[in-house]
């Protein structure tokens, strides 16, 4: 089938509405939450420090960092060195930048943030029945023009980030093991960072495996699923949690942030970990 752009007439200028109610209140806080977001996620991920938390025999790594490639020596770094040879000297180095790229991915290209983002930041439009801005012009082209028809990598960023989902979940299993005071072991306890660490792995899961994604993957591909059980029941509880895909975006986006927040504030001292068991 040929396209062609559509010419929509542009009828009230941006903001004008008929609409009395407080329609402005949604994608304000969309757009207050995502820039407090964004604003805190890169200067933490710049930071290079006070991201992992080794004291009264806990291990936590703030997700930001995990998986940690490149690190210092005390600790549970991937690789021997502190950072890649290939880095330029004249530019820091943090950890966080070689591996934030996954997870932002998903969040940027996701169906729900950039329905969003679109209005919050863009007004395209800022609510239902509202005015645009004038100089986003008369051309309806969708997202099937550069740079938004990128938007379709999607599909392809649900895989790294059920990667990360899966590592996140690891290192909520590993802050359930704590040094021995005798440090002739380790042995099972739980902190309130193995809460909070456990609580990201599975806000997140719920975020990323909710995703229209990982509905296609389990059921996408198939005319019925009658025939086919184990699939049915995966496409049956990945529907489940899509229904609530929203609130799982925000959930856990507010508290990947708060669990940085923590084990940052732990190695500074400026808080103490409260061992429950």
């Amino acid at each position: 089938m040929s396209g062609s752009d559509l010419q929509l007439p542009q009828l009230r200028g941006l903001g004008k509405t008929s609409r009395t109610d407080a329609w402005w209140l949604q994608p304000g806080a969309i757009l207050l939450g995502l820039t407090a977001f964004i604003v805190y996620t890169t200067w933490a991920a710049l930071q290079g420090q006070n991201y992992f938390y080794d004291g009264g025999g806990a291990h936590y790594l703030s997700p930001f960092y995990s998986p940690l490639l490149f690190g210092q020596e005390n600790e549970p770094r991937v690789f021997a060195a502190t950072h890649p040879s290939w880095w330029p000297a004249w530019l820091p180095f943090s950890p966080a930048m070689l591996i934030l790229i996954g997870p932002a991915g998903m969040r940027f290209t996701c169906y729900y943030y950039r329905g969003a983002y679109y209005k919050a930041f863009w007004g395209d439009p800022p609510a239902c029945a509202v005015g645009e801005p004038g100089f986003r012009g008369r051309r309806y082209r969708g997202e099937r023009k550069f740079p938004l028809v990128m938007q379709n990598a999607h599909r392809y960023f649900f895989y790294p980030a059920a990667i990360f989902v899966l590592i996140l979940s690891y290192d909520a299993f590993k802050a359930m093991w704590f040094t021995r005071a005798d440090a002739s072991g380790s042995e099972f306890g739980i902190g309130v960072g193995s809460l909070v660490l456990a609580a990201n792995a599975i806000l997140l899961g719920g975020y990323t495996f909710g995703c229209h994604c990982a509905r296609h993957l389990v059921g996408g591909g198939r005319d019925t699923l009658s025939d086919a059980p184990v699939r049915r029941s995966c496409y049956t509880c990945v529907s489940w949690l899509n229904r609530k895909h929203m609130a799982w975006a925000w959930v856990s986006l507010i508290w990947v942030a708060l669990t940085d927040v923590y084990v940052r504030l732990l190695c500074a001292g400026v808080i103490t970990d409260f061992r429950i068991i």
